[in-house]
């Protein structure tokens, strides 16, 4: 793979996700207690032995250029080795990225620098588990300008994704953007075929296409809405459909752009099988952990009237956590969150540095960093009250606490 380079587009405003994205992009969001978003697919790259890697940052990169420093230090730059963060540097104009590809377009100053034969480009703010050495190797041997990976997914949620068609050589011969009324597979008039935004380039040809692209002042410069539906028509574009080596079946993956999606991927981690299996040692998750203690939990009071017992059930609690007499039940606890005599947490995620005080009851909620319960407070319960304390409600009713939010006493 030394001749792959990968960029990782990690620059969108993520502005479903609000309030979590108030202060920091889409990838920098925390995610299963102890990651961030960003580290699932960097974590690919290096289980692949991809190590050439190009992060290309925009709205609100500050936190996540901090978080890079912090935990994926480690590559070796005399070995040809590196994870660089490239903020936009306007060489080419007086502006901001205007779409996916015209990231890709004012680096390539950058990428010539490493000159290599083919690039690889990732999406920075999907949860999934992918060894990207079959596509990559796919893509070469069958000598395609471009090759895409996808999966099936349903009718209905084809409307968020690009939807391709495909010949018997899963050869693409359509492409289209989020369609409002996606066209299914031939065999399963249920589902259709969704790019993952993972893309395999070889260098000169994508270079071609950019320079072409960025003279079009019509265009949005986006790989999915402008140049890959122009690609097909007249290059050999691929499509490489997305399985477990095991079972055969579509990999798990996830686009956690909206908060809906959030908490419901972050709800798969608890299952006791879970889809994504974060505990697989042959498939590290990589991040940055802080020097913490192990989580505690303490006090056993049975005898007391009502019982004062600290414990978790169905959940994952982080480093530096105290449950102190309270409850914990198919939740994520993040790290440094103290929770504390008969305060009860169910069904929600608690990022770092959150204090629930006694009595308190949350269900179904996210609560973001820096946050303090008060006693006897209830979020999730009572949807006036919610509002009245300025939280953001989803339709489904999950209640988001923003970061550093302070509750009337």
């Amino acid at each position: 793979m030394q001749n792959v380079l990968t960029l990782i587009l990690a620059g969108g405003k993520g502005s479903r996700l609000e309030p979590l994205t108030i202060d920091r992009s889409k990838p920098a969001v925390p995610f299963g207690g102890i990651y961030r978003i960003v580290d699932f697919v960097l974590s690919n790259c290096i289980n692949s032995e991809l190590r050439r890697i190009l992060l290309l940052t925009q709205y609100k990169g500050a936190s996540l250029d901090r978080y890079i420093n912090a935990g994926w230090h480690f590559l070796c730059r005399e070995l040809g080795e590196f994870i660089d963060v490239l903020p936009p540097q306007q060489r080419v104009g007086e502006h901001w990225y205007q779409g996916t590809a015209d990231a890709v377009y004012q680096n390539i100053y950058t990428i010539e620098q490493g000159a290599p034969d083919y690039i690889l480009i990732l999406s920075g703010d999907h949860i999934y588990n992918m060894d990207y050495r079959p596509f990559l190797n796919e893509h070469i041997s069958s000598n395609a300008d471009c090759s895409i990976a996808c999966m099936p997914v349903s009718l209905e949620e084809g409307r968020s994704f690009g939807v391709m068609g495909i010949d018997e050589n899963s050869w693409v011969k359509r492409f289209e953007e989020k369609p409002n009324e996606p066209f299914p597979l031939p065999t399963d008039p249920q589902r259709c075929m969704a790019s993952m935004g993972i893309y395999a380039f070889k260098t000169s040809f994508l270079f071609n296409e950019l320079c072409r692209d960025a003279a079009i002042p019509s265009s949005s410069h986006d790989f999915g809405k402008d140049l890959i539906p122009k690609m097909i028509a007249t290059s050999q574009v691929k499509a490489f459909p997305v399985r477990d080596p095991e079972t055969g079946h579509s990999i798990y993956w996830r686009d956690v752009g909206t908060l809906e999606s959030f908490y419901e991927a972050s709800m798969d981690l608890i299952a006791v099988k879970p889809k994504l299996n974060l505990y697989d040692r042959s498939w590290s998750i990589r991040g940055y952990s802080p020097p913490l203690p192990p989580p505690k939990f303490v006090f056993a009071d049975e005898e007391v009237n009502p019982p004062r017992i600290g414990h978790a059930i169905d959940s994952l609690v982080g480093p530096g956590s105290i449950l102190s007499g309270g409850t914990v039940k198919h939740s994520i606890i993040s790290q440094s969150v103290r929770v504390n005599s008969y305060a009860e947490v169910s069904d929600s995620i608690l990022f770092s540095d959150v204090t629930v005080n006694q009595f308190a009851k949350i269900k179904r909620a996210i609560i973001d960093k820096n946050v303090h319960i008060p006693a006897n407070m209830t979020i999730g319960y009572d949807r006036e009250q919610d509002l009245a304390n300025h939280l953001t409600i989803t339709d489904s009713g999950i209640v988001v606490v923003p970061k550093d939010h302070v509750f009337p006493e």
